[in-house]
Order: structure tokens, then sequence, then C-alpha cells
């Protein structure tokens, strides 16, 4: 296990709250190249492309930063560090699931994330699948 002190569950929750902020803008800029394609509001097949295409988005994102020194801009500005179990730096194959992980527990009203509440460590589902911690990027 890696030495590195974890990152408390309050300041990774600022963190996802930032995140979420960041992400939001980041689909709205990315959403204007596709909603162009379609005459009015997408419907159907248009409306799962739309979905599929911003899933994709935000994966590409999260993996771009995470390979690149393990932090999103979120986790920069609050001191934090995507580490694996030894506290060096995922891999990528790693990085992959814990993104896959963490949609699903999103998608299941946010359980991977309420997990936290009760891990003896305090780690959300998606981290403890992944084999990843969050660390505290100050020390």
């Amino acid at each position: 296990m890696s030495e590195l002190p974890l990152a408390g569950l309050r300041r990774r929750l600022a963190s996802l709250l930032y995140e979420c902020i960041l992400l939001l803008a980041l689909w709205f800029v990315a959403g204007f190249a596709v909603v162009g394609l379609f005459s009015a509001s997408p419907q159907g097949g248009g409306k799962l492309f739309l979905q599929g295409y911003l899933v994709l988005v935000a994966g590409l994102y999260f993996l771009h930063f995470w390979r690149r020194g393990g932090q999103t801009l979120a986790m920069k500005t609050w001191r934090l560090r995507l580490v694996d179990a030894t506290g060096g730096p995922p891999a990528s194959r790693r990085l992959m699931w814990r993104f896959a992980w963490a949609l699903l527990g999103s998608l299941c009203l946010g359980a991977g994330f309420l997990w936290a509440l009760f891990d003896r460590e305090r780690q959300f589902l998606h981290d403890r699948l992944a084999g990843t911690r969050i660390v505290r990027a100050d020390t």
C-alpha cells in the first residue's frame, strides 16, 4: 500500500462538485458541434448519439488528465492526485476501468460515491474496484 496520505472525503467531494461544473461547461461547448447537425432538438437515435458523444467527451477529458500527472483541473485546484495502490501513476487500462465504474456508479443514483460513507477508508467504490486512490498532493 502507498504511504501517501489519503485525501479526506470533504476535499474529494468539494473537488467533485467543481468537476461537475467544469464538465457541464465542457459538455456545453462540445455539444455545439453536434447539435448543429440536427435541424431541431435531437430525437430518437439522434438523442442517443448525443448522449453517447457527451459520455465519450467526458471519458476523453478524464483519461487525458489522469494520464498526465494524475490530476484533472478540479483535482489540481483542491490539491488531489490519482495514484495506484503503490503510489505510482495508474496504468491506462486501470484508468479506463475507473471511469467505467464511476460512470456506472453515477447512473445508479450516485451509489458509487455514497459507498464512501460506509467504506473503512472513505474511498469511492470506483477507486476500490479499479485499484486506485486519491491522495493529497500538497505534501
